[in-house]
């Protein structure tokens, strides 16, 4: 169990697994990376899973999250409860309502962070604005993972990425399906950068 050089060998391979609209089965790869991971592992997936639940969100869950042990979601729940506090912020102003009014206590934020952040929450339309945040997220999640090529980082990350497409999929299907095509890229890079091809992938990815 936890071959992630397969895991993440199979993931380009496995997201050709199209629905009938033509789209990715997020559920069907989830699982199928689950049945491929440990119990250790999936726990892990599970603190991860139940980050993009909002009912999910509160200050008892990013306390369990920052303390899993793991550095991955450490550092990507750091930044999404800075993104959320934010959010959270940026919205009391607009309505009137306290400033911290419903803003979930941890960890002081980075200033970088939070100006970047606030930039996004400028942007006038709300698709343009859901997609400059998403984008932010996008970027933080390629940062945590630089150097994680065959690990249970690797394997978070792309289900955290597979996660923010399964929403856009909602929002605007076309903009789910760039951002899946941009994953599939992503992952093809990862193998081109560190020479490996196993045997069992194909050039018919897409």
């Amino acid at each position: 169990m936890n071959n992630y050089e397969y895991i993440v060998a199979s993931l380009p391979v496995l997201t050709t697994d199209m629905r009938e609209k033509g789209g990715p089965d997020p559920e069907g790869l989830v699982g199928w990376i689950r049945s491929q991971c440990s119990d250790r592992d999936n726990a892990l997936i599970d603190i991860l899973e139940a980050g993009f639940d909002g009912e999910s969100l509160d200050e008892e869950f990013y306390r369990k999250a920052l303390s899993s042990g793991n550095g991955f979601l450490k550092g990507f729940f750091s930044y999404d409860l800075t993104m959320r506090n934010e959010k959270v912020r940026w919205l009391n102003k607009a309505l009137g309502r306290p400033e911290g009014q419903d803003v979930v206590a941890g960890p002081e934020p980075r200033p970088e962070d939070v100006a970047e952040i606030a930039g996004a929450l400028g942007t006038d339309d709300i698709l343009g604005r859901e997609k400059a945040l998403d984008d932010l997220l996008w970027g933080k999640i390629a940062s945590l993972t630089t150097f994680s090529y065959f690990d249970i980082d690797a394997v978070l990350a792309f289900l955290a990425k597979m996660n923010i497409i399964r929403r856009w999929m909602v929002l605007d299907d076309e903009t789910g399906r760039e951002m899946f095509q941009n994953l599939v890229d992503e992952v093809r890079g990862t193998f081109k950068g560190v020479n490996y091809k196993p045997d069992n992938q194909t050039d018919t990815i897409l």
